[in-house]
């Protein structure tokens, strides 16, 4: 078998648990796949209290950075994320489905906040990564509480790490975390305000057909299968991801995490009615202004055609 090279951006496991998990086990090679992973990482942590939406902010700054720039094939982050990405995309890029993982994300405040409740964070400061997964989630999550002129969401790292020392510090009142983070800030006393589950997508560049991406998807679903029967043996991933850099992460132990924040599911197309739902929503919130349909989003033939295969 004849060896196929993609070259992917950095995945974390909230958002890349089944492609680690394959990439570690063996099963990218066993489809016949090399796979080399290239840093997007974004170097600005800071806080800016006074930006309070993605207007005029670089949708590239982390995810995608490296495939725009010719040295990356393929990358995940958020699907809302990814239909402004592929919008404003110079390489041609496009969304081919999506990911594996459907990632648990929450709303936290520090344990001597006065918010108890979504809506009492109307007017006062959530702090969230713009054009991230849990940006678009904050909309979602608040917009149910209070009008959208009183939703305030303010500019902080991309990073849950950083995220959390921001809302700790009193920068901001509130901010979106992603696990392991949102496990040590419960273990740490903060308070989970509001939660969900969101989908992610798959980004290609015009170098990935349709057979090796169907390639790469049977390797996702096997470690999906793997995943799914003993989510406990995996949730190690999380924290040996961080902890390296970040002790209080190092310290935790698996059984401080929830396996039912862990939910992998077999790749697949983006549902039709569920693309178009999506894009409306999005343009109300002002963002796909240059997008006629949302169709232009994403190839619709390697989409079909990968996941057939996928699935063979």
């Amino acid at each position: 078998m004849n060896s196929k090279k993609l070259v992917l951006e950095t995945t974390a496991p909230f958002q890349g648990l089944p492609e680690l998990v394959a990439h570690k086990e063996g099963l990218f090679a066993k489809e016949g796949l090399t796979l080399e992973w290239v840093e997007r990482e974004s170097d600005d942590k800071s806080t800016k209290v006074d930006v309070n939406s993605p207007k005029g902010l670089d949708p590239f700054s982390s995810h995608g950075k490296m495939l725009e720039q010719g040295k990356a094939d393929l990358y995940n982050a958020c699907e809302w994320g990814n239909y402004c990405r592929v919008q404003d995309t110079k390489v041609g890029s496009r969304q081919v489905g999506r990911r594996g993982i459907v990632t648990f994300a929450a709303i936290v405040v520090r344990p001597d906040s006065e918010v108890f409740t979504p809506q009492q964070l109307a007017g006062k400061t959530v702090g969230v990564p713009f054009y991230f997964g849990t940006h678009y989630l904050a909309l979602h999550l608040l917009d149910g509480f209070m009008p959208r002129d009183q939703i305030r969401l303010c500019r902080v790292s991309n990073g849950s790490r950083e995220r959390y020392n921001a809302m700790m510090k009193g920068e901001v009142e509130a901010t979106t975390l992603t696990e392991p983070y949102v496990s040590l800030a419960e273990k740490n006393g903060c308070r989970v305000i509001c939660s969900a589950f969101y989908h992610g997508t798959e980004v290609a560049s015009d170098r990935v057909d349709a057979e090796t991406y169907g390639a790469f998807n049977r390797a996702v679903r096997e470690a999906v299968k793997r995943i799914n029967a003993d989510k406990a043996k995996y949730l190690h991933y999380f924290i040996d991801y961080h902890a390296k850099k970040d002790p209080e992460i190092a310290a935790l132990k698996p059984e401080d995490l929830r396996a039912g924040r862990i939910v992998v599911i077999d790749p697949a197309p983006i549902p039709a009615n569920e693309l178009q739902n999506t894009y409306d929503w999005l343009k109300s919130w002002g963002m796909l202004e240059e997008t006629a349909t949302p169709l232009a989003l994403v190839n619709l033939d390697v989409q079909r055609a990968a996941h057939t295969i996928a699935a063979e």
